[in-house]
């Protein structure tokens, strides 16, 4: 294989003295495309999408969670793979109901955090304190397509990084298996550009949604499952899944309700109305969660797909198909599935089912081995979890 330097994405790292910061796209020694190169995937449906007439916009709305790291001695037994999680203790109180002098308790920290996105073009466009201890919401302005996907990449990696050099553990891992901890998402805002004249096509004077945004939800909804692989790639992410949480839990969407699997953010004659997609953790892919969402839309513009009804009431109790209830169940249906076999091609999605069959084979092999406490039910989150996804994501 040949890595090929974008030099579009170079940036230098603030924090680190002389180092600097580069993306690099995949190929094969004679020129061809690594068919497993998430950034050339992206990179194709981008143009597919062109091809139709539009170009693609993305807001990034990421939770996670930063925690102390306390003081350890790493046993060089414990070094190799899958390491047992830090001791760590709470970063911040949590349960703040938007008190500012809880806020303020972290306040040094972030500063340092936004000062340092900053320093790589990403100035966040909010950040917010969030429900938990220590868990926090960044959100950015739109970014085009390739561009967001790069940005959720530098975002992760420079929060981690600042973190770190402060004593402190940031965690992009869906539900921590810590008390009073909840789980994080990463909720996709995302609409079209007409490539005609830059005009947003999900518009609608007289509708939340105009008829082409409506036929982009209705593939959305078409192809969830299958989907899930790429939004929630972990065996975590599907302990998030549950009624009443503002998380979803099945198939559905709505105007302006964050129980909805897909949310609406829009009103008549309202230049900026979008679609948010709520199905994605912290620890996506970014280039395959942005992937698979404009395939699955664009096939639902193309076929000309009608969406049923939104939901009017609670997206908790209507009839609709469940979300996957586990990572098993939603990569039997992406191994199932035509629409993107076709759209990613066999090599990526036969390697991603055997990478994420090897992975459920693990947990279910270290469930297998953990002892269970004595009239004590399975915990929610196992140590594997902890072990695989807290420290590394």
């Amino acid at each position: 294989m040949v890595l090929v330097p974008d030099p579009a994405t170079f940036r230098v790292l603030p924090w680190a003295d002389s180092t600097g910061w580069m993306l690099c796209d995949v190929y094969f020694g004679n020129g061809q495309p690594m068919p497993l190169d998430g950034r050339g995937l992206l990179r194709r449906v981008l143009g597919s999408l062109a091809e139709a007439g539009y170009d693609f916009l993305a807001g990034i709305e990421v939770e996670f969670y930063i925690v102390v790291r306390s003081p350890e001695a790493l046993a060089p037994e414990n070094a190799g793979f899958t390491p047992p999680p830090p001791p760590v203790s709470v970063f911040e109180r949590g349960y703040q109901y938007l008190s500012e002098v809880r806020l303020d308790s972290m306040g040094d920290t972030l500063e340092a955090v936004r000062d340092a996105l900053d320093g790589v073009g990403l100035l966040p466009r909010s950040m917010e304190d969030e429900w938990g201890p220590g868990q926090l919401e960044f959100s950015f302005s739109p970014l085009p397509g390739l561009a967001a996907a790069d940005a959720a990449v530098l975002f992760r990696s420079a929060v981690k990084q600042v973190c770190q050099r402060r004593g402190l553990l940031a965690t992009f891992m869906c539900r921590p298996a810590l008390p009073n901890f909840f789980s994080s998402g990463w909720h996709l805002h995302q609409s079209l550009l007409t490539r005609l004249d830059g005009s947003n096509a999900f518009a609608s004077f007289d509708a939340p949604l105009s008829d082409v945004g409506r036929k982009y939800v209705a593939g959305l909804l078409a192809h969830t499952a299958p989907m899930a692989v790429f939004a929630a790639p972990t065996v975590n992410g599907y302990k998030r899944f549950r009624p009443y949480s503002f998380a979803p839990d099945r198939v559905c969407w709505a105007v302006e309700n964050r129980g909805a699997l897909v949310r609406v953010q829009g009103s008549p004659g309202d230049a900026s109305s979008h679609v948010e997609m709520r199905l994605g953790e912290p620890a996506a892919n970014p280039y395959l969660y942005l992937a698979a969402n404009i395939a699955a839309g664009l096939d639902g513009i193309r076929l000309g797909l009608e969406p049923p009804p939104p939901v009017s009431a609670d997206p908790y109790a209507t009839d609709a198909l469940m979300l996957p209830t586990s990572l098993a169940e939603a990569v039997a249906a992406l191994d199932a599935d035509g629409f993107y076999r076709e759209a990613f091609g066999d090599t990526l999605i036969d390697y991603l089912v055997m990478m994420k069959r090897a992975e459920i084979g693990r947990y279910s092999k270290a469930l297998a081995s953990e002892p269970a406490s004595a009239g004590s039910p399975a915990p929610e989150v196992s140590d594997w979890e902890m072990r695989e996804y807290f420290e590394f994501f």
